[in-house]
């Protein structure tokens, strides 16, 4: 037994031993088999996936909506020397199906780029689809080194690159993007032109929106480590600009943005951001013509910042009545202006010895202009009108006001006396009676309502102006000015409904029947044109209307409904907006203003011209003060008017009684 198991275990050993020895070969095999797999692959890889077999296939490409020859491409490019697989490195047959090709990821090579550019403008990289890849700027089979100047993202060609995307209105709109047009302004500026025109040195987009000098590190406004955040635009500017940046930092305007001032002006204030153009100019901001009211006075007039840093207020104006100031707005360019006494980017207060407007300093600042100056003549003011300032021209002043008064005033007496006489010496001929008491107080009323409307109307559209300062300026004025034209607009209308029930009665149809166009209008029309222009001996004979008062009223007619209605919208503009669509309140507000212009024009054009300033009836016809006019006058203006009475002046010698209608034959005597 025991020889038998002894046997047993020494074929067992004998196995194991043999086992042990056919174990290493059987691995030897398998690695051969998979290394000779590998160099197969390999020698495929080589074979079948080379630059040439993918040319086969894509022997050109699309670029910019044109077929392009992809050999020459790739032959001008700066990855010439690579192979497609490197950088389309999911390919690994020949066919292969292009719609599942991952997309070419450039940071394995270029890593530093890659980590930078993590966002651009406002956007991180991943939180939208519309973030600008590398192909987006740099090109894909065609990329360029920068420096070349066919090269994307050359600086000459950096606006177009730019604008494929900043130019795009649907994604301006969609990530409210305010400069749409930003890259149109920057070709029109200093340095889009100095670009295109072959300067390698003037400024292109990389140049100002490139934080800590990487162009894949483009960040918003909002961000503090932006370039063109507020308090780093100076130094952004500054790398071109760099005497003109340390003269700002100096200054008070930089002083005020290093400590933080969201308000204190940095470069693009007055120059502009895209389209910042030459100072020689004339349409630029910081041009001589328009530096103080385009540039200067934004801040320097506004209430807020007068109030907080404590600005003396009206220097624009004041500066205007000045010598200067009168020389710059009469078209004088190398007359001073604000930077040529205040400085340009070094501008300090008044109390800094090193101001250009220190009193130790004005002699030399006012000599650059007026060589050999004196220092008290430097001390005159500039923003006051010359020589107010002292006792004497004060005195002059008042003395010019007193005889102003008194003189014009002495005039206007004048004029009143003999305006009085001469209503008299109307008055004291034979009158007729061309209107009743209603009507002349229905014109009254309508005369005053209207002029109230006019004013008060266009007190609110030209705010600004001189005239309406005058009216409403004083605190309150403008919420009176609405009240006042709301009840000369009810005032209006009942003066209208007052009217149109007049129209019913006896006389107010005799009116209606008289006062309606007919086609004599348009044959008098006719005569009187001819008779002014001399191809005509005799002027038309008017019955009670002529076809100028016919035309006048009936655009009154006309003017009244439309002012009536357009204003009830304006007026109740919350209600109307919950009826009508979107621009109908727009609709209302200008058929209500150019309609105010078009009767307040007809009233001053035709209406005074025909009852004042026509030579026939100067100094007027006064029917519109108590409805009478002399029977002189009618006859001339009415002749074949048989409808009014005549009546006698206190100093008529003709009696009183029924006015004879006059012969055709005695109207064309007159």
């Amino acid at each position: 037994m025991s020889k038998l198991a002894s046997s047993n275990r020494d074929i067992k050993v004998g196995n194991m031993g043999r086992l042990i020895r056919i174990v290493p070969f059987l691995v030897f095999c398998v690695l051969v088999f998979f290394a000779a797999q590998a160099i197969v692959s390999n020698d495929n890889d080589e074979t079948d996936l080379s630059n040439e077999t993918c040319l086969e296939c894509h022997e050109t490409i699309e670029i910019d909506s044109a077929e392009v020859d992809l050999a020459k491409r790739l032959g001008a490019s700066i990855h010439k020397g690579l192979q497609c697989i490197d950088c389309h490195s999911d390919i690994t047959a020949s066919p292969h199906e292009e719609e599942k090709l991952a997309p070419v990821d450039c940071g394995s090579c270029h890593t530093t780029e890659a980590e930078i550019y993590q966002m651009h403008g406002r956007v991180k990289i991943g939180e939208d689809e519309d973030i600008p890849s590398c192909a987006d700027c740099h090109g894909s089979h065609d990329i360029i080194p920068s420096k070349q100047r066919n090269s994307a993202v050359s600086p000459e060609n950096l606006p177009k690159t730019c604008g494929n995307c900043h130019e795009n209105i649907d994604l301006t709109t969609k990530h409210e993007i305010l400069y749409g047009k930003a890259v149109s302004v920057y070709k029109s500026s200093v340095h889009g032109k100095a670009i295109t025109g072959g300067v390698d040195l003037a400024a292109s987009c990389n140049d100002c929106h490139s934080s800590n000098g990487s162009a894949h590190r483009i960040y918003g406004p909002g961000n503090a480590q932006s370039t063109i955040n507020h308090f780093n635009i100076p130094k952004t500017c500054g790398n071109c600009h760099g005497i003109i940046e340390e003269e700002f930092w100096n200054g008070i305007h930089g002083k005020l943005v290093e400590r933080g001032e969201t308000d204190a002006p940095v470069c693009t204030h007055c120059h502009g951001e895209h389209g910042i153009i030459s100072p020689s100019d004339p349409r630029s901001a910081v041009s001589p013509a328009r530096l103080a009211e385009a540039t200067c006075s934004p801040c320097h007039e506004s209430a807020y910042l007068n109030e907080k840093y404590g600005i003396p207020t009206g220097r624009l104006r004041s500066w205007y009545d000045s010598y200067h100031g009168l020389k710059s707005r009469a078209g004088d360019v190398t007359v001073a202006n604000c930077a040529s006494c205040h400085g340009t980017h070094l501008i300090l207060p008044q109390s800094d010895p090193k101001s250009s407007i220190h009193p130790n300093n004005l002699e030399q600042t006012c000599g650059t202009c007026h060589p050999g100056i004196s220092a008290e003549m430097a001390t005159t003011a500039i923003h006051e009108t010359p020589g107010i300032a002292t006792p004497a021209a004060l005195v002059v002043k008042n003395l010019y006001i007193i005889i102003i008064v008194i003189v014009i005033g002495a005039m206007f007496v004048h004029w009143l006396i003999d305006f009085r006489k001469q209503i008299h010496r109307l008055r004291s001929k034979k009158q007729v009676q061309r209107m009743t008491q209603n009507e002349v107080w229905q014109h009254w009323f309508l005369m005053i309502t209207f002029i109230v409307l006019v004013i008060s109307g266009f007190s609110l559209r030209y705010s600004e102006s001189w005239w309406v300062n005058l009216l409403f300026g004083w605190e309150g004025g403008f919420p009176v000015r609405g009240i006042i034209h709301r009840v000369a607009a009810i005032l209006f209308s009942v003066t209208a409904i007052w009217h149109l029930i007049f129209i019913f009665g006896k006389r107010g149809r005799q009116f209606l029947k008289d006062i309606s166009p007919s086609v004599k209008d348009i044959k008098e029309l006719y005569q009187m044109v001819a008779y002014n222009l001399g191809t005509k001996k005799s002027r038309p004979i008017f019955g009670r209307f002529s076809y100028i008062e016919k035309a006048e009223y009936w655009s009154l007619v006309w003017g009244t409904a439309i002012m009536i209605i357009t204003g009830f919208f304006l007026w109740f503009e919350d209600a109307a907006i919950q009826w009508f669509p979107k621009g109908f309140l727009d609709v209302m507000l200008v058929i209500h203003f150019y309609e105010a212009w078009l009767a307040l024009l007809a009233i001053l054009i035709w209406h005074l011209y025909s009852t004042v300033f026509n030579p026939s009836v100067y100094p007027m016809n006064p029917s519109w003060i108590d409805g009478k006019m002399p029977l002189e006058q009618h006859l001339h203006e009415h002749p074949a008017d048989s409808t009014v009475s005549a009546t006698e002046s206190p100093n008529a010698t003709d009696s009183p009684g029924r006015a004879t209608p006059p012969s055709i034959s005695d109207a064309q005597d007159k």
